[in-house]
């Protein structure tokens, strides 16, 4: 009997994943000092999946605002949560806030309301020219124009022949975005880009070396880019059936490549585009770093539909310690399953700490240095009772940066500021103008989660504890430069609770001040609304657009640090030094 050795392996990856999956769990249940690191609290390394993710760190303060004095809601206290400020888990890099563009939202810097919210939002690194449409993405391009060896039709996942639809980098059209349109944007919202550039291109070019005219075509971009851009991927999501390039026409291919891609094949093209780029930013003195694209947990059980078996070993074998980061997605959900709150809101942190260990894992089996992680696409896949667009995927959205910040990854970027209403199966964070009833780039309740976890969250992670008998309460807390203690809490729960925050090392001041957000009437369990304190939403969905001036609830310290979380709720508190 012939045995196979990389089944084997990814065996006993799988089952080690799992027992990492279920010891952290059991240590959250039982209160136990530990976290997806393995680190001890107290220990402030520098976690090898952050790395220079973190050069971008700055310190923050937090200057007490004007408020609504309240009282907490009485009651019996249901969750206690202990806050140890002194026990810092890591400093937080501001590329976890990330966003991604794509080329069919308009020219963007034609759009002012757009640009001021994507400038409150402060993702600070947003990717482009999008996912799969990047395997057709000619950045130099002139409209309707494509270079004379990318062929006029492209097969599909079966083998069909249809008419290659091109981007062009060069368009100026209204309704897409240029390149450089792409770069004004950027400058104009303080934010900075990850590009993801035409790796397919390398798979059905025609020409008698495509993988050199793909990579000449990306370090052309590099060149261009004169170090603008510091992190760029080589494709995206290529071991996926649905991609262009997952399998070529090979009547028309000229240096011998095989039907279907594999991991050592993307691996091979790697290097030479690895090469041609950073060759390309040493003549502009520019700093770049380059990510090869992985399956975001074990092969053959990633969400969605078929990918190539063995992928990310295949890859990691060939190229070893080529890449300077990885880059993984995951949308968390079963896909296309009409989800429930639960299965939603549980998705966020079992996801993001199998994907981590996974990682590890991974490179641990091929003795490989860890490099950085970043999540450049997340969402749901949930769809069918408008998940997509509710206050419950705004809840999933602040689970997903604080399961980002616990488990360290370096960046994660959520997919994606506008896309399609499609009858409310719709993963962007802005209306695109086709949502019956709101006008466009009306914000929907993600936004809101997003921009009040970053407006109450300090520099740096700290630990913190929760009851060992409640599982509906998330707690992410942190401190500021400046000495305030912040904390992010979700109650995924259907039942109210009342949340008492208890401190090590810290000594409360006067005040304590939050916003709290929660869902509205409509809609069922996936409101379309989002309320913040008293404040709602000016359209059917959506919430208040005077979010940026609201003053934040506050109470005095001295009566105890009590929050009342409804169901389906978040609270984004910060609390006086």
């Amino acid at each position: 009997m012939k045995i196979n050795k990389k089944c084997i392996v990814q065996q006993i990856l799988k089952i080690s994943v799992l027992l990492l999956v279920v010891l952290e769990f059991s240590c959250k249940k039982n209160g136990l000092n530990t976290d997806s690191a393995g680190q001890v609290p107290g220990d402030t390394t520098l976690a090898n999946t952050i790395g220079f993710f973190m050069n971008d760190w700055q310190p923050r303060t937090f200057t007490a605002p004007a408020f609504l004095d309240t009282t907490v809601y009485p009651g019996n206290i249901t969750v206690n949560v202990t806050i140890n400020p002194a026990s810092q888990v890591t400093k937080i890099p501001p590329s976890i806030y990330g966003n991604n563009a794509n080329v069919y939202m308009t020219q963007m810097v034609t759009q002012p309301t757009l640009l001021n919210y994507i400038s409150s939002l402060n993702s600070h690194v947003i990717r482009f020219p999008g996912g799969s449409l990047s395997d057709l993405f000619f950045w130099n391009a002139n409209a309707g124009s494509h270079p004379s060896d990318a062929p006029d039709s492209l097969p599909d996942s079966t083998g069909n022949k249809k008419i290659a639809s091109y981007w062009s980098g060069k368009d100026m059209d209204s309704w897409t975005m240029s390149v450089d349109n792409y770069y004004n944007m950027l400058q104009q919202t303080g934010n900075q880009g990850i590009i993801t550039i035409n790796y397919a291109y390398a798979r059905y070019g025609t020409s008698a070396n495509p993988v050199s005219n793909a990579a000449h075509l990306a370090a052309n971009w590099v060149r261009y880019d004169k170090g603008r851009t510091k992190y760029w991927e080589i494709g995206n999501e290529n071991f996926g059936s649905w991609e262009t390039g997952y399998l070529i026409d090979k009547s028309q291919n000229k240096d011998g490549q095989p039907l279907l891609i594999n991991g050592t094949l993307y691996g091979q093209h790697f290097k030479v585009f690895a090469d041609s780029m950073r060759n390309a930013a040493k003549e502009t003195g520019a700093t770049i770093y380059i990510s090869c694209v992985l399956i975001e947990q074990s092969s053959g059980s990633a969400i969605g539909s078929s990918e190539i078996a063995g992928w990310d070993h295949d890859v990691l074998s060939y190229i070893g310690n080529y890449p300077d980061y990885y880059s993984v997605h995951s949308y968390f959900t079963p896909y296309q399953e009409n989800s429930t709150p639960a299965v939603i809101l549980n998705s966020a942190a079992t996801g993001s700490l199998t994907i981590m260990d996974w990682m590890k894992a991974l490179t641990t089996s091929l003795n490989l240095t860890q490099k950085p992680i970043a999540l450049t696409e997340w969402n749901i896949n949930a769809q069918g009772s408008m998940q997509q667009v509710s206050f419950i995927n705004g809840m999933h959205a602040a689970l997903i940066l604080g399961e980002s910040l616990k488990n360290k990854f370096g960046s994660a970027c959520r997919w994606d500021l506008a896309n399609s209403w499609n009858n409310g199966n719709d993963q962007g964070m802005f209306s695109a103008g086709d949502e019956p009833g709101v006008p466009i780039w009306n914000p929907r309740p993600p936004f809101y989660f997003m921009y009040y976890f970053q407006k109450m969250t300090g520099d740096k992670l700290v630990y913190s504890t929760i009851d060992v008998n409640n599982s509906n309460i998330y707690a992410y807390a942190s401190t500021f430069t400046s000495g305030e203690t912040g904390v992010v809490l979700v109650n995924t729960g259907n039942i109210q609770q009342i949340v008492n925050i208890k401190f090590q090392n810290f000594i409360p001041g006067t005040r304590y001040y939050w916003y709290k957000l929660t869902g509205g009437p409509d809609n069922g369990s996936f409101s379309r609304q989002v309320y913040v304190n008293v404040s709602g939403p000016a359209f059917i969905s959506g919430g208040p657009l005077n979010y940026a001036t609201l003053n934040p609830l506050s109470a005095l310290c001295k009566n105890g640090v009590k929050f009342n979380l409804p169901p389906y709720s978040a609270v984004f508190a910060v609390i006086e030094k």
